[in-house]
Order: C-alpha cells, then sequence, then structure tokens
C-alpha cells in the first residue's frame, strides 16, 4: 500500500515528516511511502539512516506553499509544489491510496478537491478529526475549518459522510449524531441550526441524538458531532487550550506548592502520562478530509514524527477500511432517499 507525504509542509519539515515516515515504515511492513519535496533536503535528512529503500521513494518538488498564500493562486501557480504534485500523484496512481500533509490547511483543501475531485453527491467536503472522549470511544467532529459559510444541505452531508467514517474508524454500527449548539434543547441556534436540525432529524441515514452543547463534545456520548466550520473550528481549539492550560496550570502548581507537592506529582506521574495521552488528538492522526475520491489527511501544522508517523498509519488505515466507498454508497442513498 502507497501512501504520499507531503515532505515540506509543516513547522518542522523536512525533518520531521522525514522521521515519521522512517517511523511507519518500520512499523507497517506492507507499506510503501513516497516523499515529495525539495530531494536535496530529503536525501540530507536520510543520510545515516537505515531504512528499506524498496518501500521509500522520493519524488522532486522543490516549491512550497506557505500559509500566508492565498490557497487558490497557489495551487495554480506553484505547480512544482510538494503539496500539488503530492496529490496530482495521488490521483494519477493507481496504488497511491493516501497523501498526508501539516502543510497549508487551504491549500491542501483546495488542491484535493481540484486533483482529485468530490463524491458525486456531496455538496461540501469537510475536515474530520477524531477526537479523544471520557469514554474512550473517539467522537468525529465534522466540519472543523474548511467550509465557514454553510447552508442545512451541507451539514446533513457532513452527518451522512462522517457517520460512514465513524464506521470504517470505529467499527460502530449506528455512530450517534449530534449538531454543535448553544444549548441541548431542540429549539436552541441560530436559523442554520435549527434548520439543519429537522433535516438530521428527519433523515433515516443517521442516528441523531440531538443538539450537542460543546461542553458536552468530548463525553463520549456521541460518536459524531456535526457543526459548520466556524464553529466547529472554535470548538476544536477552545478543547485543545483548555487542555493545554490545565496541564500548565498543574504543573505550575506543582513547582510552586514545595516538597509535597513535588512527591504527589511523582507518584501520580504515570496517571498524568496516560491522561495526556488520552487528550493528545495529534498522536492519534490528523483530520480526514470527508468528500473527495481517495483518502486525504491533515496533520496538524505543529507535527513532529510522533504526529506524522500516526498520520500516515491513519490514511492506510483508512484505505484498507474502503472509507471513501462508504461514503459514496452512504451519500448517495441518502440523495435518492431525498
Amino acid at each position: 500500500m502507497k501512501i504520499i507525504v507531503d515532505a515540506l509542509g509543516g513547522d518542522y519539515a523536512p525533518k520531521e515528516a522525514v522521521l515519521g515516515a522512517l517511523d511507519a515504515l518500520e512499523l507497517k511492513k506492507s507499506l510503501h511511502v513516497v516523499l515529495v519535496g525539495d530531494q536535496g533536503l530529503i536525501r540530507n535528512e536520510l543520510a545515516g539512516k537505515t531504512y528499506d529503500v524498496a518501500r521509500l521513494e522520493i519524488v522532486h518538488a522543490p516549491e512550497v506553499i506557505s500559509n500566508d498564500e492565498v490557497p487558490t493562486t497557489a495551487v495554480k501557480t506553484k505547480k512544482e509544489s510538494s503539496i500539488v504534485k503530492g496529490l496530482e500523484l495521488l490521483a494519477s496512481d493507481p496504488d497511491a491510496l493516501g497523501f498526508v500533509s501539516a502543510g497549508s490547511t487551504g491549500a491542501v483543501l483546495v488542491a484535493a478537491y481540484m486533483k482529485l475531485g468530490r463524491i458525486k453527491g456531496v455538496s461540501r467536503p469537510a475536515l474530520a478529526p477524531a477526537l479523544p472522549t471520557l469514554k474512550g470511544k473517539p467522537v468525529i467532529l465534522c466540519d472543523c475549518g474548511a467550509n465557514v459559510d454553510c447552508k442545512p444541505i451541507n451539514l446533513l452531508h457532513f452527518a451522512v459522510m462522517a457517520s460512514a467514517f465513524s464506521c470504517a474508524v470505529t467499527d460502530t454500527v449506528k455512530p450517534i449524531v449530534g449538531l454543535l449548539s448553544n444549548g441541548a434543547e431542540d429549539k436552541k441556534g441560530n436559523e442554520l441550526n435549527r434548520e439543519a436540525f429537522e433535516l438530521l432529524k428527519n433523515s433515516p441515514y443517521i442516528e441523531f441524538k440531538g443538539n450537542c452543547e460543546a461542553r458536552d463534545m468530548l463525553s463520549g456520548d456521541f460518536d459524531v458531532v456535526v457543526a459548520d466550520g466556524f464553529n466547529g473550528n472554535i470548538a476544536l481549539k477552545s478543547a485543545e487550550g483548555t487542555a493545554g492550560a490545565i496541564f500548565s496550570i498543574l504543573m505550575d502548581g506543582i513547582k510552586r506548592g514545595g516538597l509535597k507537592a513535588k512527591l504527589g506529582a511523582l507518584l501520580l506521574k504515570p496517571v498524568l502520562k496516560d491522561v495526556k495521552t488520552r487528550m493528545d488528538y495529534n498522536s492519534q492522526g490528523g483530520a480526514c478530509f470527508l468528500g473527495v475520491n481517495k483518502v486525504v489527511v491533515k496533520a496538524h501544522g505543529a507535527s513532529k514524527r510522533k504526529s506524522i508517523c500516526a498520520s500516515i498509519l491513519q490514511a492506510r488505515k483508512l484505505a484498507k477500511s474502503g472509507v471513501v466507498e462508504k461514503i459514496r454508497a452512504s451519500v448517495q442513498s441518502a440523495d435518492e432517499q431525498e
């Protein structure tokens, strides 16, 4: 199975992208990785490393699309960028089943849409990360930033796609869907939410439970939480920031608490480490771009080797699960019902 990796994307590229790819190759002996980026820089990072050369390929792409560039313009003008060439290769190579990038989110989404095409019946593709919950099973948040302005039908399609995605990654038979809102009552939310609520409630292709307040997003009571990209992105970054702040406050308290606090922290170290691991969604991979014709995983821009490796293995798992075909079948069924 061939997974393509944008070696120039992210804050720590190409070093961490290369190291993450080597870790993935070590863990999965049937995996083939294509590193797309500046050949000289990639070879410098590979120097002195031990790996199976038959399972690692380099495609030269010297240009980088930065986060400051206008995505549509950059994708059209930077033909030799690692994002564009990587997604062109994904589209043209039948053996290539997934693409991973920690680069510009906008550029990845635009290029994926342009090069891979949208699944028939999908009104808009969407970003869907799998987040940790209190009950252990992840919750799929869809959308977390691809579509700032949405229509009610878009949210219905997000729910259908994310439900198929949840089935593929968690083996859940009937994922429970919630609509992110400012209250649990049926009539809560703005006009978009209230109209989307009615569509979700009346759809026979999802298990809709009702509105989900942001504080309940990680409760484990939902398998899928649907939102427009604006509110979904705020919810995601708020959860991430809150988790980071709590740990910072805790560590500061331990430092200022004297010997007793430090002894207590030492005894609790395994528990604290486990909590940090469970709440770190980046260690599970990136956000999958649902609605295009092959698997695309957008890793966090600050990803290091662990997260890049996890994203590559995530792309491999999604491709093996047939998630694109499952989404296509689900959307087609919903489209016929409408």
